[in-house]
């Protein structure tokens, strides 16, 4: 589904209807401002007609007319041009910028556009004569384009100052949501405290209430849980010690007999429940949030260490590789036991998993990735997506709880890092890789600079 902000939608609606009424305002103020011009400018030229009408008697010099044509001294282009004519429709007079032919005709009052003027013609007031008075186009559109920008112009200018505006004001607005958002998001396992007064408006107010409910109840629920599984997991670990001793007991004493493989099948199943219970603990302490803890500590010699106890319980016909390349200390930051239950459960994984007569390694690297590859067959990839998830085993027949990698993902979780579940491994036609990659504090190289490998 596609992600959409909510300041964004209401920006884009305010700001979207205020350019809306803008622009038609300007639209509205364009046409009113070019009707009033054009008004006032044939006001002009009507008045000007009518002024000429009353002077068309009068004798013009010899040095002003030059075959019927006015000389008027600095003429401008944008001046108004006008003809005088008899009732036949011959021009007796003219200015220096009217063309020489008539620019109405036939001759009738009234106001003309003509491709280069607007033209007004009246009578003159002994009626005598036709007076034309014709103001040229460009002229007239300069000035109404000139009043539309005086009129429209600043409308235009303030648009993105109005966005601006609208946008700093709703993102005000909405920020105890984005507040609201964020302390939402920093609630997990390990921090269900409720959120705290924010300011918030009123319409937010219920959501607050209502999210604290929630919280309030995942905490309940989840201490119950935890405190069940890990009650659980304590009360049953000494039975089942006890169980188990008694079991190996009898099958030692028993050995001869017809319950031998009945009491071989007790042990088995006992030692399941073994598992599954320390299992149960684990899970219980890596969802309790313990993984947050920060303290700096050496993830090689940790690895070394689970390495060490792992020697004595891997099948003979397998190896443990530890390849830490060059790499002499690597520090990160976490939970020193979390940190050794997560890769408890993933060494184990690969142990339990992998196909006989195969190695297991351990890849280290400087920029913080740890690699455990194992033999085994391809595991599909609608598997692989749930295999983190409690009590999701691949193909394999190896017992198993299931619970291991739920138990890496939490914690890899918790510590910030990332855990990435292949198959087939990189470079393989099979097998199966888990890499957890580490924010690097620390790194510290060999001095010879040899790789650095323990089987």
């Amino acid at each position: 589904m596609k992600s959409w902000s909510l300041a964004s939608h209401i920006v884009a609606g305010v700001v979207a209807i205020v350019f809306g009424c803008l622009v038609l305002l300007s639209v509205s103020v364009a046409a009113f401002t070019r009707h009033e011009v054009t008004e006032r400018l044939d006001d002009s030229l009507q008045e000007v007609s009518e002024r000429l009408g009353f002077v068309v008697s009068m004798q013009f010099r010899q040095d002003q007319v030059q075959g019927g044509v006015a000389l008027p001294p600095g003429l401008d282009r944008d001046a108004l041009a006008y003809q005088i004519t008899d009732l036949a429709g011959h021009i007796v007079l003219r200015s220096q910028n009217a063309p020489p032919a008539l620019l109405v005709a036939p001759l009738t009052p009234g106001f003309f556009d003509r491709p280069h003027f607007r033209v007004f013609v009246t009578l003159s007031a002994k009626r005598t004569h036709y007076i034309l008075v014709a103001e040229p186009a460009f002229h007239r559109q300069e000035a109404i384009r000139r009043a539309i920008m005086i009129s429209v112009l600043p409308m235009i200018l303030i648009m993105p100052a109005i966005w601006l505006l609208v946008r700093w004001t709703v993102r005000r607005a909405l920020r105890p949501l984005v507040d609201l958002q964020k302390e939402i998001g920093s609630r997990g396992g390990a921090n269900l405290e409720p959120i705290p007064s924010l300011h918030l408006p009123d319409e937010a107010a219920p959501i607050h209430k209502a999210v604290n409910s929630l919280l309030d109840r995942l905490r309940k629920a989840l201490s119950t849980e935890r405190m069940f599984a890990t009650n659980a997991a304590h009360e049953l670990r000494n039975p089942i010690a006890a169980l188990m001793a008694q079991a190996q007991v009898l099958h030692e004493d028993l050995r001869e007999s017809g319950y031998a493989a009945r009491l071989e099948s007790v042990v088995g199943q006992t030692r399941r429940i073994s598992r599954t219970t320390e299992k149960l603990l684990q899970l219980s302490r890596a969802t309790s949030g313990v993984s947050l803890r920060r303290i700096q500590f050496d993830l090689i010699e940790i690895i070394l260490v689970l390495v060490d106890e792992f020697r004595d319980i891997i099948p003979p016909d397998r190896r443990l590789i530890v390849d830490s390349g060059c790499l002499d200390h690597l520090h990160i930051q976490g939970d020193v036991d979390t940190c050794g239950i997560l890769f408890r459960n993933l060494i184990e994984n690969a142990i339990n998993h992998g196909v006989a007569n195969t190695d297991i390694k351990v890849s280290i690297m400087a920029n913080g990735q740890v690699e455990i590859v194992n033999a085994c067959e391809t595991i599909p990839a609608a598997v692989l997506d749930r295999l983190a998830e409690p009590f999701i085993r691949g193909a394999s027949s190896t017992e198993g709880s299931g619970l291991g990698l739920s138990i890496a993902h939490n914690i890899v979780t918790q510590l910030g890092c990332q855990m990435a579940l292949l198959s087939p491994a990189p470079g393989q036609v099979s097998g199966f890789m888990a890499r957890i990659s580490f924010p690097v504090f620390t790194v510290v190289l060999l001095s010879d600079h040899e790789p650095q490998e323990n089987e």
